[in-house]
């Protein structure tokens, strides 16, 4: 399931790293005995979207749209019963609408524009972790590695595991770049690139819902 909210115009300045505000306002309205704490994230979230830069900051004068999606839809009633019981939102911001959005048609090979940015890593020799950036042909085998296990987690058999692949869609006229965002003082390095999901249709279905690389349930990789 994936809900689109309608945000009201800020009152106060949105910072630009300001994704674990979004992930604590999230879990609140899922409410504390949620358990997407637990094991790989089979959720996505987006990135705040109608906002300008001001200053310092980002101001949204008509509003935000953002996207919250879920495998599991149980987790999406969930959540709309938290925003009807407190629709404040976070920086002043109200939520106007919840709207669950259909589900488009999906291919044996989706190409997908990213709802932010896409964090794809792999573990060095000596345990710690290195980004792998979209021009990086390595980090198209970190995001089929974190999306297979996704999709084991998720009780998709092995064999369709192991034919399905991804990888950052490189021929995008120059408009891929990279970023650096941070939570709460920790900088990731991260892509804005499309990807291209190959598997069966249920699973391009998957990924649109639970996200392509790492740390999706903090705001990174899910797809529009």
């Amino acid at each position: 399931m994936r809900i689109q909210l309608k945000l009201s115009p800020n009152t106060q300045p949105v910072p630009f790293n300001h994704l674990h505000v979004l992930t604590k306002r999230l879990h609140h309205w899922l409410g504390p005995g949620n358990d997407l704490h637990d094991g790989l994230s089979l959720y996505s979230f987006g990135w705040l979207r109608g906002g300008e830069r001001i200053g310092n900051g980002l101001w949204f004068p008509n509003g935000a749209t953002w996207n919250v999606s879920f495998y599991d839809s149980d987790y999406g009633i969930q959540l709309a019963k938290g925003i009807l019981a407190d629709r404040s939102a976070f920086f002043g911001m109200q939520v106007d609408k919840a709207l669950e959005m259909p589900f488009p048609q999906f291919t044996e090979k989706q190409i997908f524009r990213v709802d932010g940015a896409v964090v794809a890593r792999q573990v060095r020799d000596d345990l710690t972790r290195e980004y792998l950036l979209y021009d990086n042909p390595e980090a198209d085998e970190a995001l089929t590695r974190v999306f297979r296990k996704k999709m084991l987690d998720a009780g998709f058999s092995t064999e369709d595991a192991e034919n399905t692949n991804v990888r950052f869609y490189r021929d995008n006229k120059g408009k891929s770049r990279t970023r650096m965002v941070s939570i709460k003082g920790v900088d990731h390095k991260c892509s804005s690139c499309p990807v291209v999901v190959e598997g069966k249709p249920s699973i391009t279905r998957f990924a649109w819902l639970v996200g392509i690389g790492e740390l999706t349930g903090s705001g990174f990789g899910a797809l529009q």
